[in-house]
């Protein structure tokens, strides 16, 4: 009988222990996510924005702002190197986990990319400073590729990716408001380099607590990619190969040339070779980047496509072979040419509307992003804490806001409407800027008019402030909407089988012009003022507006034939 009872109370206590044992998991895998979004927002608010404040504390001047700005473009560009990330082993590293491995190795680089940043007088050492730059915003992008990966491989019924993609944007939404806010404040409080070797300490805390102790996936067989592309009617190695080529070459000499301008940018001032002129480069060699990045590949997967379609150069039995270098280059093969072999495939000539709308919707306000601190601190003069509160803590409720407002947009009057919505706000909100540039007299007679300067008041704030505020309302409400607009309009034309490469191909290029267009308009800055210059990147986004009503009609065809 006690035998029984024993058996009897024992019974229950195995599914017990397995379910505290998956809420653990739950939490444990929680809990990682939460210091990996961290782990990723914090270096990309400390590189792409708090950094530039430093630099115009120290005088730098804007074209040379705008040029380090272009380490921004690690971000666009790690798509490239994704399949490294995904599928090399790391000596000696390897054995804490697959992800894990690349993981703690870029967190290492970040902190000694911001030590060698505080160790580095940006006034007297541009050249060394943008290089520790350089190499801290590649090891954060590269962070990106497997902290990305993690998610969706750690991903089950009990913690859906849904709820690890929520945990991940809290995280990085906590980075961005210490990386911008905190670090601001403590500026003010004590040096910059300070403030970035603590920051550094909050990486090694990060490393020590979270991703020592993560939990990661197996490596899983290598096959599988090489059987996809080894069966009949698939282009042959060959082909592949030289569409990859010309792909890859293309990328190079675009990066290659970006590398060669920031180094001589960058290099100590001679008086007998004054440094090059950015605008001048952009003028020369900007159309050229982008037809090396985007038309040709463009015109490489339409060509494949053809090939395939017409049943040349392709497989006719499958095809054995396995090689160590078979198999890198199918994986660059992969990342490189099959996105836009299959969205110009499916899309057909509506792929150059689609890809002119991409690099254009984010045109009006990624150009003057970088120089928004020095245009707070140094040109309108408000403090680094006025300045920490407004952009970084209220404005952070604003995007949130603005975020909000493009879902319910979307539900309410559909997806073209809302993207549309999305490409007019931001030119309206650069010329709020430039009013607030020039003075504020509408921002005041605006505030005055609907009470808000009154209300404002109410809560300590004087009228200098409040247009502040309320230029950093409208902008960051409009770039959420914008936003949230854009990325649900790219989650819905990517293919279900290419969902990560397509996506992260597509979404780099939304930065491309921008990012290129920031050297310029660091130099447009310093010769002709804040306000034209925010008058002129409204007008650039009349572009985008253009393309957003070509693609609203290309749409309404295709859902009408």
């Amino acid at each position: 009988m006690a035998s029984s009872a024993a058996n009897d109370g024992a019974k229950p206590a195995r599914p017990k222990g397995l379910k505290l044992l998956r809420i653990a998991l739950r939490q444990r895998k929680s809990a990682t996510m939460l210091g990996f979004g961290f782990s990723s927002g914090l270096p990309y608010a400390l590189l792409i924005g708090t950094l530039n404040a430093w630099l115009g504390e120290e005088k730098i001047d804007l074209a040379t702002i705008g040029v380090l700005s272009w380490i921004g473009l690690s971000y666009s560009f790690k798509f490239l190197w994704s399949p490294l990330v995904d599928r090399m082993p790391l000596p000696g590293l390897d054995r804490l986990g697959r992800r894990k491995s690349w993981i703690l190795l870029c967190q290492m680089v970040l902190v000694l990319g911001f030590g060698g940043l505080a160790a580095t007088n940006p006034a007297t050492a541009i050249g060394t400073f943008a290089l520790f730059a350089f190499f801290a915003a590649f090891a954060s992008a590269t962070q990106d590729v497997a902290v990305d990966a993690w998610r969706i491989e750690v991903a089950d019924e009990a913690t859906p990716v849904e709820l690890l993609s929520s945990i991940y944007q809290f995280g990085y939404r906590i980075a961005s408001i210490v990386g911008g806010a905190l670090a601001l404040v403590m500026a003010g409080r004590m040096s910059w380099p300070l403030v970035y070797l603590s920051m550094a300490g909050l990486i090694v805390a990060i490393m020590l607590v979270v991703t020592l102790r993560a939990p990661d996936t197996p490596r899983p067989e290598q096959g599988a990619l090489h059987a996809a592309l080894a069966q009949p009617g698939e282009l042959a190695p060959s082909a592949r190969w030289a569409a990859l080529a010309v792909v890859g070459v293309s990328w190079a000499w675009a990066i290659g040339t970006i590398g060669h301008f920031m180094v001589g940018m960058l290099a100590p001032a001679d008086p007998a070779s004054p440094h090059p002129s950015v605008s001048d480069f952009t003028r020369s060699y900007g159309p050229w980047i982008v037809v090396a990045t985007v038309v040709v590949p463009l015109v490489a997967a339409a060509l494949t496509n053809w090939l395939k379609a017409h049943g040349r150069a392709v497989l006719t039995a499958p095809d054995a072979r396995v090689s160590p270098l078979r198999t890198a280059a199918n994986h660059l093969y992969v990342a490189l040419v099959s996105p836009l072999a299959e969205l110009s495939g499916r899309l057909r000539w509506g792929v150059l509307i689609v890809i002119g709308m991409i690099l254009t919707y984010t045109l009006c306000y990624n150009i003057w992003s970088s120089f928004a601190f020095p245009f707070y601190l140094e040109h309108l003069k408000y403090t680094k804490d006025e300045v920490a509160f407004a952009s970084k803590l209220f404005g952070i409720f604003m995007t949130i806001l603005g975020i909000s407002l493009g879902g319910y947009l979307f539900t309410a009057l559909g997806r073209m409407p809302t993207i549309l919505i999305g490409a007019i706000l931001p030119i309206l909100g650069n010329f709020v800027y430039a009013d607030l540039a020039e003075g504020a007299r509408h921002i005041d007679a605006v505030g005055n008019a609907t009470g808000l300067n009154a209300l404002f008041a109410l809560f300590g704030f004087d009228a200098r402030m409040v247009r502040l505020l309320l230029a950093i309302s409208f902008e960051n409400v409009s770039t959420g909407i914008a936003g949230a607009a854009f990325v649900a309009y790219m989650s819905g034309i990517v293919s279900k089988s290419y969902t990560a490469v397509q996506y992260a191909l597509l979404s780099s290029l939304t930065f491309l012009i921008g990012s290129l267009g920031r050297g310029i308009a660091g130099e447009a800055f310093d010769t002709y003022g804040y306000a034209t210059v925010f008058r002129w990147t409204a007008a650039a986004g009349l572009v985008a507006v253009v393309m957003v009503l070509l693609e609203w009609v290309r749409v309404a065809r295709a859902e009408r034939a």
